[in-house]
């Protein structure tokens, strides 16, 4: 697509890597409409992008509303002439063993991470369909490839976004309407704990900066990508794990004491 012509409607745009999604395509000429629950958040992006004008707009709503959602797909199929992306990116991730999930997070993480793209997805689809060319991409994560330990339920909503992105997409293929999958590795944004950053960096796990992937984002709306997983040697071990699961198993098996302590700070920092 040709970056100048889109109307993006990004989920979770008030700051993380959908603000930094908005920072690079705003750069490049395009227009946005930022989706967040946060209204604060949604503020202070719309101050800090205040210099793209009327390019770029807001809506505070909560995905996990049938009622926000119909809100805001009426809001997207009209504002500027009606988007043709939708970047389903709001997320939320809990870093706990599943044994110590409460049953709220689990439903919070199925609601944000699965439920509001998917009908985000079927609620526009029809809109998006009437454009000359139109893109879904839906946000997933390497944990979408690689069930990790204390992420068994973030990894549960990132497996069946890839699922249903590959399924749909393949729906879609005699259409205007292309759909792809970005899988970003560890990430420096809000949604990690300081547990978890601390963690990563006792395994030597990289955590990249939200730019990287929304770089990764425009290169993919500009280019033919339809699928990627960002970050090395988390491509390799997203690979390996789809082919030969049980050597991705040992490797993590002895990372577990190391997960386990972390995690239990996390729930334990979530519960303060």
């Amino acid at each position: 697509m040709n970056l100048a012509n889109i109307r993006a409607l990004v989920t979770g745009g008030g700051g993380g890597i959908g603000g930094a999604i908005a920072d690079e395509l705003l750069a490049r000429g395009a227009a946005m409409l930022l989706v967040d629950r946060d209204e604060t958040a949604l503020r202070r992006a719309a101050e800090r992008l205040a210099r793209f004008g009327d390019r770029v707009g807001t809506l505070a709503a909560d995905l996990t509303r049938t009622d926000d959602r119909k809100r805001l797909c009426n809001e997207a199929a009209a504002w500027r002439g009606g988007v043709n992306v939708l970047i389903n990116n709001a997320g939320v991730n809990h870093f706990r063993m599943f044994a110590d999930q409460p049953p709220e997070q689990i439903d919070l993480a199925i609601a944000i991470n699965l439920m509001a793209p998917l009908h985000l997805c079927r609620e526009l689809l029809p809109h998006l369909q009437r454009q000359s060319e139109a893109c879904i991409l839906n946000t997933g994560s390497v944990f979408g490839a690689i069930g990790y330990p204390g992420y068994a339920v973030y990894s549960a909503t990132k497996f069946a976004v890839r699922g249903f992105t590959e399924a749909l997409r393949r729906e879609l293929a005699d259409t205007g309407v292309s759909v792809r999958y970005v899988a970003p590795r560890a990430t420096r944004t809000g949604i990690n704990t300081s547990a978890v950053e601390r963690m990563n960096a006792e395994l030597g796990v990289a955590m990249d900066p939200p730019e990287l992937v929304a770089k990764a984002v425009c290169d993919m709306l500009a280019g033919g990508k339809v699928e990627a997983v960002l970050g090395w040697p988390e491509k390799l071990f997203a690979r390996v794990n789809g082919i030969l699961p049980r050597v991705v198993d040992g490797a993590l098996r002895k990372q577990l004491p190391v997960i386990r302590r972390y995690a239990g700070e996390s729930a334990a920092a979530t519960k303060a």
